[in-house]
């Protein structure tokens, strides 16, 4: 069973149904769909749904730190359609919030309290968003590039 990449018109149709919140970037097998975070849920949803795209695995989430903004990166799959999607969204560094993919893939929710954990993005909507990783009391996000190291000295 080979899996292909979702079809431009596919693409261009979503693109008509939210030309001011979603752009198509790239080409080929590293084509993705960047889309605002006002609209990410709705658009998620109709991914999920939606007759035409049926994406009905949310095989992976993360987010890249840029500093000034977060990129998170969800990858999408239609087994029925046999067709893969990435779907892009930022949210600025100074307010790193965005919401929950959990209502719509239940998958989502130790992958987002991952990069809520390590990267301190919050997802708006997560029936429980607390660590996974870290123990509670830390304070900091250890993936983002801002993070600084400490050293301590052996014995001391």
């Amino acid at each position: 069973m080979s899996k292909q990449a979702m079809s431009l018109d596919l693409l261009q149709q979503l693109q008509s149904r939210y030309p001011q919140a979603l752009q198509i970037a790239g080409e080929g097998c590293r084509q993705a769909l960047l889309v605002d975070a006002q609209a990410l849920l709705e658009l998620m949803q109709e991914l999920k749904t939606g007759a035409d795209y049926r994406f009905n695995l949310l095989s992976n989430l993360t987010a890249v730190d840029y500093l000034n903004y977060f990129e998170l990166v969800y990858h999408l799959y239609s087994l029925p359609l046999r067709q893969s999607l990435t779907v892009k969204s930022r949210c600025p560094a100074e307010c790193p919030e965005i919401d929950s993919v959990v209502p719509v893939w239940l998958s989502a929710d130790f992958q987002e309290r991952e990069i809520y954990d390590l990267l301190g993005v919050r997802f708006t909507g997560h029936p429980h968003l607390r660590r996974i990783l870290t123990p509670e009391g830390f304070n900091e996000h250890p993936l983002r590039k801002a993070y600084q190291l400490t050293r301590r000295a052996k014995g001391g």
